[in-house]
């Protein structure tokens, strides 16, 4: 349950990150970055989630 949680996650995160940066009209390399920190972010909140509720 927790690597199916760490995996939603990170996914979520990472791709709303992505959205993020580049609706803000950051370049790619900015936003592959931003999509990193998300993955690291989804990582913890699928954690917490898996912890919560697992």
């Amino acid at each position: 349950m927790m690597k199916v949680c760490i995996f939603g996650g990170t996914t979520v995160c990472s791709y709303a990150f992505w959205a993020i940066g580049d609706a803000l009209g950051c370049s790619f390399f900015t936003s592959f970055m931003l999509s990193g920190a998300g993955s690291i972010v989804g990582v913890w909140v699928g954690w917490k989630i898996a912890r919560r509720y697992g």
